[in-house]
Formats: C-alpha cells, structure tokens, sequence
C-alpha cells in the first residue's frame, strides 16, 4: 500500500501559488492543475479565485 498522508486544510505555499500561476496562464485545466499540485480541484478552484487567476475551462 502506498503511504499518503492526508492534507486536509493546507495553507498554500507560496511556491504553490506560483506554480497554479504559471500552469493556469499555461490555459491548463482544473483536473491538471490540481493533480500537478497534489491538491482537489475544490482546494485548487478556491486558491485560484482568491488570487485571481482564471483557470482555462477545457471541453
């Protein structure tokens, strides 16, 4: 089994941050973006709104 440790209610780092930055100005999508960052597409979609960044709505 693989060991994951639950990361429930993180604050965001600020390396974090930039990197959700640099992929939503990318025009990656939220599932990308949020499995790049190890975090849930809610936490990631929360984050990015806070700070204003648009992330990308792929069809």
């Amino acid at each position: 089994m693989s060991e994951k440790v639950a990361r429930h209610k993180q604050p965001w780092k600020p390396e974090e941050l930039q990197k959700l930055q640099v992929l939503a100005g990318k025009g990656k999508g939220l599932k990308e973006i949020a499995k790049a960052l190890n975090r849930t597409e809610e936490s990631t979609k929360d984050a990015a709104r806070q700070h204003g960044f648009a992330i990308a709505k792929l069809r």
